[in-house]
């Protein structure tokens, strides 16, 4: 898609990072804003979309943070990964209580709280209609969660990855330090790499360049935000091959 066409989306990988569930806090969960996340996500689900959810775990525990500074990388990041179940657990079990069916693929096995994830369960459970969430990351330490959700979106032949974020898409620079930051509405990766705009972390945005998958960054934290992010070209940065 050199340009956004929303109809032409039907299946979706939705990034959610664990800063956006901690909402006014520095840590843990804000109802609130879980709440809020919930009714965007049940809204685009009433659509006919078919949703896949990956969620980072920084509002439990960072690699980066002073006790991950002390342990060992792999011992970090299957930390973090923990953290992205304990978020999906939540997030899942509050669709549950709305009368939604969520089903839980993790990239561990952990098996009394999370099915295996393999691409053929996840599709059977996707094509049954029901939310699915994809916890642990990769699996692997030194990977990301936007990572997981490329790889997710190639496996599962999505059509787009949305990543929820703090600010309204892909800047020039950052817009918290710099007024004068231009957003960009339709961007190429190439024009991304040239440009050194920080869309995805290297690895992440590679992998999505690499088999063309789409992604598009909004602002999730705005209410409402993740339909019309879905469904006007005017919301978010829209990234393609």
């Amino acid at each position: 898609m050199l340009n956004y066409k929303p109809e032409k989306i039907n299946k979706i990988i939705l990034k959610i990072s664990g800063e956006i569930l901690a909402g006014k806090m520095e840590f843990g969960i804000d109802l609130d804003a879980i709440n809020n996340l919930i009714n965007d996500i049940i809204s685009v689900k009433k659509l006919g979309f078919s949703i896949g959810i990956v969620l980072g775990g920084g509002n439990f525990f960072r690699g980066a943070s002073k006790t991950g500074q002390y342990l060992n990388r792999s011992i970090a990041d299957n930390i973090g990964m923990l953290a992205t179940i304990q978020n999906t657990l939540i997030m899942s079990g509050l669709l549950q209580t709305k009368n939604y069916l969520t089903e839980i693929y993790s990239a561990i096995q952990i098996d009394k709280v999370a099915k295996f994830y393999t691409p053929s369960r996840a599709n059977t459970s996707i094509n049954e209609g029901k939310i699915c969430f994809f916890c642990a990351g990769t699996g692997n330490p030194f990977f990301t969660t936007d990572t997981a959700a490329v790889l997710r979106a190639v496996e599962l032949n999505a059509d787009i990855v949305f990543k929820g974020t703090k600010v309204d898409g892909v800047y020039s620079a950052d817009p918290v330090k710099n007024k004068n930051a231009e957003l960009f509405q339709n961007i190429t990766f190439d024009e991304a790499l040239e440009k050194q705009l920080k869309v995805m972390d290297m690895t992440a945005f590679s992998l999505a360049r690499e088999y063309n998958m789409a992604i598009k960054v909004f602002n999730i934290s705005k209410k409402g935000n993740l339909k019309k992010a879905i469904l006007s070209k005017e919301v978010g940065t829209f990234v393609h091959g």
